[in-house]
């Protein structure tokens, strides 16, 4: 198993939140601190539950975005669709789907790099819009992480839809 999926499963089987303050835990590409799910109303996964993460159905499809690169996708069923602004159609890659006790991950290869993309709950800020998400982003390319904010069309952004 790489690093890359041992960190990203190490934030899946807890939950994991950013805290306001703690800029040593943030990369200078990540949205603003994450709120815990708790604080706007969402459930939080029983961490003593044994049951995997159920708050993004599989039929959901899932959209993320992040900045500084810009970058942003979306996942349906077993196919993710990363894009840039050099590459705005995207490239469609196979993936697999895990479900943790504290959110979802996404895995696979983009152009040969390791791909892996861990979703969990809590109120997220890309920093750039009046938007605020439901789920916060990591994103792992190779050796490369990215932070970002997702949404599904169940559990939409608030603010403009075009900002």
């Amino acid at each position: 198993m790489t690093s890359a999926r041992h960190y990203l499963c190490a934030l899946l089987l807890p939950l994991t939140a950013c805290q306001a303050g703690d800029a040593d835990s943030r990369a200078t590409d990540a949205p603003e601190a994450a709120v815990a799910p708790a604080e706007k109303g969402m459930p939080l996964p029983d961490p003593s539950s044994t049951e995997p993460y159920d708050g993004i159905g599989a039929d959901e499809v899932l959209h993320f975005t992040g900045t500084e690169p810009f970058w942003g996708g979306d996942v349906a069923g077993d196919t993710l669709t990363y894009s840039t602004p050099e590459n705005q159609e995207g490239t469609a890659i196979a993936v697999k789907r895990f479900a943790g006790r504290g959110g979802i991950s996404f895995s696979g290869k983009l152009d040969q790099a390791d791909f892996e993309m861990a979703i969990t709950p809590g109120e997220c800020s890309d920093g750039m819009s009046d938007r605020t998400y439901p789920f916060t982003v990591t994103l792992e390319i190779g050796d490369e992480t990215r932070n970002g904010c997702g949404w599904t069309d169940r559990q939409r952004f608030e603010g403009p839809e075009h900002p």
